[in-house]
């Protein structure tokens, strides 16, 4: 297959749906010789929010230590190949094809077909082992203890904080989320985590020590350090990512973090674009711990109460528990439908409104009209909701292809 042959095939996987457990990506990863050799150092990432930007934080600076690394990340802004990066470098189209090419001879001899996930993971995993990687950092798809990445063992387990989402699949109470969370430890390996909610934090410590693995909690955020990323919930982030190398035992020295903060990269999170003399602002926040760190961002960074808020969103999020974080940060709002399968019509995120403020509120059917209504109101544009929005937003700012995904 060529590449978009290879893509199309891929992506036509995702009727397959999510199935969370470890024996079917365990199988793949098997078949597919890629599991990494003797020696790799694996960070195995879990949490509800800050898990990428945490990833990149480690990622880049491991790379200014002199590591070569291995980065797996979900979901993609806008090209499929941003889910695996070696040192910053995404795969090749040539190569992404004949790997998937060789994953699709793969699973047609499986009993269970694989899901769009486990075969990312695998390829992803295959490419690492080829590129001889020193170091791979894994972040979660979902969940934890049955997250296809935690068929791979990890020699860290980092988890950022917990909050609830994806409640249909990992419980509706902080503490089930965070039991789904701690699944990714491991007997004897180490634990870093970030402060915690009293609820998760017990779930926590109970798995903590019946898997006898040594818990830290990061007690406080790291300050002296320039990071390229905003907002103080990214100082929370670095320590927890500079404590996970620290127990590594990477080489960290002053000048490594320094400069590996100073160009972490993590697009679509407080991601700041001057599109025709208009200040633009980018950010996921898909659930209600997320919305409330870009309100204090936004207040940060920005001028509260100022602007326009572009908003879209998928189903199966908790889109009333957001609006209230977001209630009031911009002058008006706009809402626009995703453009996924799973994106909800503007008529169901209206309701998220008191009814008094309802009639206030535009609506259009795509993101392309509502960012032209945007520029003809004074101030700067937030855009927010979901990821799969911010990935269609990023390419038509940048004027870059996108390539609309559901998982």
């Amino acid at each position: 297959m060529d590449y978009k042959e290879a893509i199309d095939w891929l992506f036509g996987t995702q009727q397959f749906g999510i199935k969370l457990g470890l024996d079917g990506p365990r199988r793949l990863l098997r078949e597919f010789l890629a599991f990494p050799k003797h020696g790799v150092k694996i960070v195995h990432v879990a949490g509800t929010n800050g898990k990428g930007s945490t990833c990149a934080m480690i990622d880049r600076v491991a790379r200014s230590c002199g590591q070569r690394t291995g980065l797996f990340t979900s979901p993609h802004l806008i090209d499929y190949r941003e889910r695996m990066r070696v040192s910053g470098e995404m795969i090749s189209e040539r190569r992404c094809a004949e790997l998937l090419t060789k994953a699709r001879e793969i699973c047609g001899k499986l009993e269970i077909h694989p899901t769009f996930f486990e075969i990312t993971l695998a390829v992803a995993m295959r490419w690492f082992r080829e590129k001889e990687c020193e170091l791979i950092v894994l972040e979660t798809g979902m969940g934890g203890r049955l997250d296809a990445t935690t068929a791979v063992p990890a020699d860290i387990c980092v988890i950022t904080p917990i909050g609830l989402d994806h409640t249909q699949w990992l419980g509706d109470t902080l503490a089930k989320v965070a039991g789904e969370k701690a699944g990714i430890m491991l007997e004897g390996v180490p634990v870093i985590s970030a402060p915690q909610e009293p609820e998760a934090a017990d779930v926590l410590e109970k798995e903590a020590n019946q898997c006898r693995s040594p818990l830290e909690f990061v007690e406080e955020p790291l300050v002296g350090y320039g990071i390229a990323l905003p907002g103080m919930h990214q100082k929370w982030n670095a320590a927890v990512a500079m404590a996970a190398l620290h127990k590594l035992g990477l080489p960290l020295t002053y000048e490594s973090v320094a400069d590996g903060l100073a160009k972490v990269s993590w697009p679509g999170r407080f991601e700041k674009i001057v599109s025709n003399g208009k200040d633009i602002v980018l950010d996921g926040a898909h659930n209600p711990h997320a919305a409330k760190v870009l309100r204090e961002t936004w207040n940060d960074e920005m001028k509260p109460g100022r602007g326009t808020l572009i908003f879209g969103a998928v189903e199966s999020k908790d889109i009333a528990g957001v609006f209230k974080e977001l209630k009031g940060l911009t002058e008006r709002i706009i809402f626009c439908k995703v453009g996924t399968m799973r994106g909800l019509g503007c008529e169901e995120l209206v309701k998220v409104l008191p009814e008094g403020e309802q009639s206030s509120a535009e609506a259009y059917g795509s993101f392309s009209e509502a960012l032209v209504a945007a520029r003809n109101y004074e101030g700067p544009i937030l855009i927010a909701g979901s990821l799969f929005l911010v990935g269609e937003a990023r390419a038509q700012l940048l004027g870059e292809n996108f390539l609309a995904s559901v998982q």
